[in-house]
């Protein structure tokens, strides 16, 4: 199984977020650097997070983002089930449906799989993939320097 590179960005943007301090939210383009990507590819990440309740944002003085108290509790495995959405594995239908798609047991298989790949991140929180030694490093990433 291989996640999307979006779902990858959103992962470490929330991971980033854990890590902030609460009385200095970052902003996008902050933690787009951080993690060495567009801050364009970053907004539409932080858009997702947003509506599913993992972060807010605040406008002006004193804004930015800020991961929800939901969000640090999030399952991983959900994280990754609404960023991933509903596709399979293989793409049995489509515009050339494969014609064993009626009667095959790989993609049974491969729906098993996919689903026992995101049961093992179920158990896993945000907060538990910011423990050392991810954390610390998390926070030297930091583009902020000292004024």
């Amino acid at each position: 199984m291989r996640l999307t590179k979006f779902t990858d960005l959103a992962l470490r943007a929330v991971m980033r977020l854990a890590v902030s301090e609460r009385d200095e939210p970052l902003t996008t383009r902050e933690v787009a650097q951080d993690m060495g990507v567009p801050a364009a590819h970053m907004a539409k990440a932080i858009s997702r997070l947003q509506h599913l309740g993992v972060l807010e944002t605040r406008r002006g003085r004193g804004g930015g983002l800020s991961l929800t108290e939901p969000g640090r509790h999030a399952s991983v495995g959900w994280l990754v089930r609404e960023l991933e959405g509903e596709e399979e594995v293989v793409a049995c239908e489509g515009d050339s449906p494969c014609p064993l798609r009626a009667a095959c047991l790989l993609r049974r298989a491969l729906r098993d799989a996919q689903e026992a790949f995101y049961a093992t991140l179920d158990p896993l929180t945000v907060t538990d993939l910011v423990r050392s030694p991810t954390g610390p490093v998390l926070v030297g990433l930091s583009g902020r320097r000292p004024e």
